[in-house]
């Protein structure tokens, strides 16, 4: 019987190097020159911590980061960016965290559609990911084009195929 892991994963490597990128384009931009702008990566808790002057540069750090982790092939919905808050020398510091799994709702999700698809296969949620089996290879393919398809709010990869 065929099968595939429907997941969310995050290389850590490739957040790194887009957060290294980020911090060197932000070290040699004109409008960030004297922002004295810090961008840390904690890769235990896979949060990204910036301090910078002012919302201006909050905001292009933001967009920076996502055109930077799309190019390694990061997804940008894997981010949940935070509120910047004021820190006690006026600058502005904010968090960027980024999920990794799918949820417990997203999995509920992805197994309703492949039941409404009404093919022989079988869907079943294992810890952190969704698990479909099926005899038929041209089913499961079925399915991974539905999925990709659809709208959901965090990125799937398809790994284990067997």
């Amino acid at each position: 019987m065929a099968s595939f892991d429907v997941v969310n994963e995050l290389d850590l490597q490739e957040l790194d190097n887009a957060v290294n990128l980020v911090r060197k384009e932000a070290d040699s931009r004109y409008d960030f020159r004297g922002s004295n702008t810090e961008i840390d990566l904690n890769k235990k808790d896979k949060v990204i911590k910036i301090i910078t002057s002012d919302d201006m540069k909050v905001q292009a750090i933001k967009e920076m980061l996502v055109k930077h982790a799309s190019k390694r092939g990061i997804d940008g919905r894997v981010f949940e960016f935070g509120e910047p808050e004021n820190t006690s020398k006026g600058a502005r510091k904010f968090e960027i965290k980024a999920v990794e799994g799918l949820g417990k709702d997203n999995a509920k999700k992805i197994v309703k559609m492949i039941k409404e698809l009404k093919l022989k296969v079988n869907p079943s949620i294992m810890d952190d990911r969704v698990r479909v089996e099926g005899k038929k290879l041209d089913d499961l393919q079925q399915v991974m084009h539905m999925l990709k398809a659809s709208e959901l709010d965090v990125p799937l990869q398809y790994v284990n195929m067997k």
